[in-house]
């Protein structure tokens, strides 16, 4: 395989698995009955007007499988952080009780855990639709260099390797997006 080849590869390669990077990302997101502190990492507290990741200014934990803890490492941002969560629309009404703020993580319904199935699925799908761009991509610069000079056969050798890695890619989505549905659906 020549550089160039190999060069658009890696490329598309790492492309690839961006999309597995950020589609584990997204999913952290999505709670599943469980205490979680990834639900909160979107959240952002105005600290002293500087907008800061929550878990810059406070100590996020799980005491218990049903509630996440925020104990804020000044006592006057706990009003802050309690606002930030509200604002941040994570589905839980934060409980401050002038210490520390609790999220009770509610036993989801049978419709809510089917709506975050749906979502989960949806998320997979913007995954596989990045890595068949990627495919796409890739697939568009051999024919660019098959027009420079590059033979036919080097052409196909390369959409060849390019379409296994792809399968390899939609393969992890799949097996992401069953762990995630799996772990949703137990009680």
């Amino acid at each position: 395989m020549n550089e160039e080849v190999q060069l658009v590869f890696e490329m598309a390669r790492e492309k690839m698995e961006k999309a597995i990077e950020h589609l584990e990302t997204e999913l952290q997101r999505i709670r599943a009955g469980k205490a979680n502190i990834h639900i909160l990492d979107g959240v952002m507290v105005d600290y002293y007007g500087v907008m800061t990741p929550l878990n810059q200014v406070s100590n996020v934990s799980t005491p218990d499988a049903k509630t996440i803890a925020i104990q804020p490492w000044e006592k006057k941002m706990i009003d802050p952080i309690e606002k930030a969560i509200q604002q941040a629309n994570v589905g839980i009404t934060p409980i401050n009780n002038g210490e520390l703020i609790r999220l009770i993580i509610p036993t989801l319904t049978e419709e809510r855990r089917s709506q975050l199935v749906k979502q989960v699925k949806n998320e997979g799908e913007n995954a596989r639709v990045s890595i068949r761009n990627a495919r796409r991509e890739a697939n568009d610069e051999y024919k660019q260099m098959q027009k420079s000079g590059l033979s036919e056969d080097d052409v196909k050798r390369a959409e060849e390797n390019i379409q296994e890695i792809t399968n390899e890619f939609s393969e992890k989505v799949d097996k992401v997006i069953e762990e995630k549905e799996e772990d949703i659906m137990t009680i």
